[in-house]
């Protein structure tokens, strides 16, 4: 069982920043691949970005150039690095780890007001 620990959320102004973290309990993160999704009330959960075990990573259209996916090993945590926030990007972001196995963060609520 992993357990994963989002934080780093809040209410920001259109144009401000914020870092969010995941924290992984166990032994393997470093070879899990990790993703930050959101989600808007009645929608379905959509994929942000991801990095996958050797540093690679990939970032959806939307959040190119505004958004930023990083690990730290050593310390069992990924980051996603917010900048230039508009309202659209207002949801939960959860993080996943996937490692053969899948788990979910709890969530972490963005609001961004115009």
């Amino acid at each position: 069982q992993v357990q994963l620990v989002e934080s780093g959320g809040g209410s920001v102004q259109t144009g401000g920043s914020l870092r969010l973290s995941c924290v992984a309990s166990g032994n393997r993160f470093s070879r899990a691949i990790m993703s930050w999704y959101r989600q808007t009330p009645g929608n379905l959960r959509d994929l942000v970005a991801f990095i996958t075990a050797d540093g690679r990573t990939n970032h959806v259209d939307s959040v190119k150039g505004r958004f930023t996916i990083s690990r730290d090993n050593a310390k069992n945590t990924v980051y996603l690095e917010m900048n230039s926030l508009k309202p659209e990007d207002t949801a939960i972001y959860y993080c996943r780890y996937n490692n053969n196995e899948l788990y979910w963060g709890q969530g972490t609520q963005v609001t961004v007001s115009s």
